[in-house]
């Protein structure tokens, strides 16, 4: 089951900003969450990948039986298939929902606001209107806001911001208001809190 509660108490738990967004500086209350939560250190090489694997699922919001599937599954058979490492067909696929998309394009500030954009029907993927966060896009796939939402407080403030950093495989308008997806996510593009090779070691351990 995915989580729905309080996100600022999962940074707390790992320790980092697992959002971007300054409201989840965990510099603000650096204690572990719970009443034991000091007591809840452990340094056991075990500990450690189990941290690392919270981390990875809990910036994109995935529940345990979604990311395992990803890690076990989607991208395991996918590098198997096309000759990839395991850990960059597994950075891919992340990188691919569309979700994930629309905040790396700058659109949303953090996953969540991303996450309910796409819910709330906010965006067109190619053409037509769609609401499940999780869809992976392909190279080639438009993505475009709804004309009737262009000049909503929202995004009518998003074209006067800033252009945030853009990876080279998204293509974003922000006076257009549209993403195209170029080809595939590069990992040395993006600036990650975890190491993918130890998520796959964590479920090989498992």
């Amino acid at each position: 089951m995915r989580y729905t509660g309080a996100k600022f108490r999962l940074c707390r738990r790992e320790q980092v900003n697992l959002f971007g967004s300054q409201k989840y500086n965990i510099k603000k209350r650096r204690a572990l969450p719970g009443q034991h939560g000091a007591w809840m250190q452990r340094n056991s090489e075990y500990w450690k990948l189990l941290r690392n694997k919270q981390v990875v699922k809990r910036s994109y919001l995935l529940s345990e039986k979604q990311f395992s599937t990803i890690v076990k599954k989607t991208a395991a058979k996918y590098a198997k298939n096309n000759n990839l490492s395991h850990d960059v067909a597994l950075f891919q696929f992340l990188e691919r929902r569309l979700d994930v998309i629309i905040l790396r394009a700058g659109f949303a500030n953090t996953i969540m606001q991303a996450r309910q954009m796409v819910v709330h029907g906010h965006f067109l993927l190619n053409g037509k209107k769609h609401n499940v966060p999780s869809t992976f896009v392909e190279a080639g796939d438009k993505i475009e806001l709804k004309d009737k939402l262009k000049n909503s407080p929202l995004y009518a403030s998003l074209a006067k911001t800033s252009p945030a950093k853009v990876p080279s495989w998204i293509k974003a308008d922000r006076n257009a208001y549209s993403i195209e997806v170029l080809g595939a996510p590069q990992s040395g593009e993006i600036e990650t809190l975890w190491d993918l090779l130890k998520v796959i070691e964590f479920y090989a351990r498992a």
